[in-house]
């Protein structure tokens, strides 16, 4: 796939990997709609990288807020080409020792806000021939467990499966499907479980570029999945 002149929506757009991914592909030439909740964060991105990314103020967990979304911004003329599923919350904590809230915002978030905007944006996705991207961003931890950590491991796990099921739905409809699982990120994502970022995890700008490699590979070329971790994951002395 080109990326220039493609419609694309990146989801958690506002920091770490979102922000990284939203403002490789606006560097190389598409048009970007950047979803979060926060709208500082939104517009501090437009200002940095241009009118080409579009800030969107919404939580993917709403559903009635998501199609909305969509169906006033999209129609048979204008089209997605990439859907960047990326949004997701992380929180931490032993089994007995999580509140059912941060559970249920997780379960919301990571697996409810993912099926919502994607079963919506598929609808408008078949309706063209011409090659489509979803990339879902998943985990290491969708692949294997770690301890304190079994309400996000459950959801990442989720991710894996929905990606591969959903892959082999949409091949047929020109669309791919492809599983993107990174291990430790340099950013404050895991703080909360005590577990300071530092300059031997991988960087979210690598992360985006390599996304991007996936999305200009030859149309009829699918991967599915990719496992990326860090050469060496321990903390610089």
């Amino acid at each position: 796939m080109k990326i220039e002149n493609k419609t694309a929506i990146v989801t958690g757009a506002s920091s770490g990997l979102g922000k990284a991914i939203a403002k490789t592909l606006v560097e190389n030439g598409a048009k970007v709609y950047g979803l979060a909740r926060t709208k500082s964060a939104l517009d501090a991105i437009q200002q940095e990288v241009g009118n080409n990314f579009v800030p969107v103020v919404l939580d993917i967990s709403e559903e009635k807020a998501v199609k909305k979304w969509i169906e006033n911004t999209f129609d048979t003329k204008n089209i997605p080409q990439i859907l960047i599923n990326n949004a997701g919350l992380g929180k931490f904590n032993k089994i007995d020792e999580i509140p059912e809230g941060e559970w249920l915002k997780m379960m919301n978030s990571n697996l409810n806000g993912l099926f919502y905007i994607t079963s919506n944006l598929v609808n408008y996705m078949k309706k063209t021939p011409e090659s489509k991207h979803i990339i879902n961003i998943g985990s290491v931890l969708g692949i294997t467990g770690r301890a304190e950590s079994t309400a996000y491991c459950t959801t990442k796990f989720g991710v894996r499966g929905f990606t591969s099921a959903l892959a082999k739905e949409l091949r047929w409809e020109n669309i791919k499907v492809t599983g993107f699982n990174p291990g430790s990120i340099e950013t404050d994502f895991f703080k909360s479980s005590g577990i300071d970022s530092h300059q031997n995890m991988l960087q979210p700008k690598d992360l985006a570029n390599t996304i991007l490699h996936v999305l200009q590979t030859p149309d009829n070329m699918l991967i599915d999945e990719l496992v990326i971790r860090p050469l060496n994951p321990k903390k610089p002395d």
